[in-house]
């Protein structure tokens, strides 16, 4: 590759529609999909498009998240690659980011150290796949000042969206609005919109010249889709790139196109079930265009006992090592690694993280469950959402939450 990019990683959310997955993490740094980090999908997506100088802006909460990219994401020295976790420094002062567009003011440093051409802002916790080479070549060839990633959503659901609004020929962006209600289709597609995806191509020397001028306004929530994507809109140099045009090598027409926003924890228990179908709409399974992630030295998933009705199994599951299933029966759900299913328990459209336990007898439906959390004997989840809900979290569509280490009684 012979443009200099370097590819900046957000990832100091909150996440606070996310608790209390959240109670302990950074959002990037919530468990998904039995063996992953939210983190991941962005990090692959980059890694897999030969983009290998990445820095991950963290913040809040911020050592696991900080720990699994240093574990994990190793890259050899030989040829200058590298990921990087750079935790919030104050380098301007004792503040913390302010805004997604204070997160990148207050490092620029990286950016001197490193001198691209263009660079990459890429959130990081939303689950899809995307090569963004194809996004990088189209920035590059139009000449624009930045360009922003978008999928097409309903007109109906535009109040739910950052809308852009292009002009006829439907590259360059007139409008960029937060959740309108009066929002125009697209030109060739009067019932779609374009929705922001989070995910930003800049040329470098204009991103540096907008983040000074957006530090020095008082008035200013410093954000990248609120403040600094406006500047470039008036001044004519802000492009859209759509995402239905981006052709990831091993997808299939059933998974082109797939994104999710895991902001809510009903997103993110949809999202799973996403996994578990017999089709995946989200296949994990593609070989050319693979997820990576860290593996601990898990032994393989073990499934025991066939006495009459004490029989393990699992059905429509994803099932990750040091998964023991003794004599219990889980069913469209995702067993995280060390999760132990004992006798005669059912586990029913679910997710279960790391070290979980399923007491004898006990029944989970649509329940997730953070890591370590131990289900008595006998216990009932997810039966009752009334008596659920005096003791737990319980999302509007009804789903159960345990957060980590929660004690829970029969």
């Amino acid at each position: 590759m012979t443009t200099r990019i370097l590819a900046i990683v957000l990832a100091g959310g909150e996440g606070k529609r996310l608790m209390p997955l959240t109670a302990d993490r950074a959002k990037p740094a919530v468990p998904f999909g039995g063996i992953y980090r939210l983190v991941d999908f962005v990090l692959s997506n980059l890694a897999n498009g030969g983009f290998l100088r990445m820095v991950v802006l963290t913040q809040y909460k911020s050592h696991s998240l900080d720990r699994h990219v240093s574990r994990t994401w190793r890259m050899s020295t030989m040829l200058g690659n590298y990921v990087t976790p750079v935790p919030a420094q104050q380098r301007l002062g004792p503040r913390w980011f302010a805004g997604s567009a204070d997160a990148l003011f207050q490092n620029l440093n990286l950016i001197y150290d490193e001198l691209p051409e263009h660079c990459i802002v890429f959130g990081a916790d939303h689950i899809y796949r995307m090569d963004p080479r194809q996004m990088v070549d189209q920035h590059i060839d139009s000449g624009a000042d930045v360009t922003v990633a978008a999928i097409r959503q309903p007109l109906s659901l535009a109040d739910q969206f950052g809308v852009i609004e292009t002009d006829p020929a439907g590259h360059r962006i007139v409008a960029f609005r937060e959740k309108p209600t009066d929002a125009v289709g697209l030109p060739d597609a009067p019932d779609q919109v374009y929705a922001s995806m989070g995910n930003y191509v800049f040329r470098t020397q204009a991103m540096i010249d907008a983040l000074r001028e957006d530090a020095l306004d008082p008035s200013s929530k410093h954000d990248l889709g609120g403040n600094i994507i406006p500047m470039f809109v008036k001044s004519g140099g802000a492009e859209v790139y759509d995402f239905a045009h981006n052709v990831v090598p091993g997808s299939t027409e059933r998974d082109r196109g797939y994104w999710r926003d895991v902001g809510t924890l009903d997103a993110y228990y949809d999202a799973h079930m996403d996994l578990v179908s017999v089709h995946p709409v989200f296949n994990l399974y593609n070989d050319r265009w693979p997820i990576y992630t860290g593996h601990d030295p898990h032994p393989p998933a073990k499934f025991v006992h066939n006495d009459g009705d004490r029989v393990g199994r699992a059905i429509d599951s994803l099932v990750s090592p040091g998964v023991i299933v003794s004599g219990g029966m889980a069913s469209r759900s995702i067993l995280s690694p060390g999760v132990v299913l004992h006798s005669h328990s059912q586990v029913e459209d679910s997710v279960l993280m790391g070290g979980v336990k399923i007491g004898r007898g006990a029944v989970v439906r649509r329940a997730i469950i953070d890591k370590n959390v131990v289900i008595p004997d006998g216990a009932r989840i997810g039966l009752d959402v009334e008596y659920d809900r005096s003791r737990f979290a319980v999302t509007r569509e009804g789903v159960v939450v345990i957060g980590k280490n929660e004690i829970v009684e029969r």
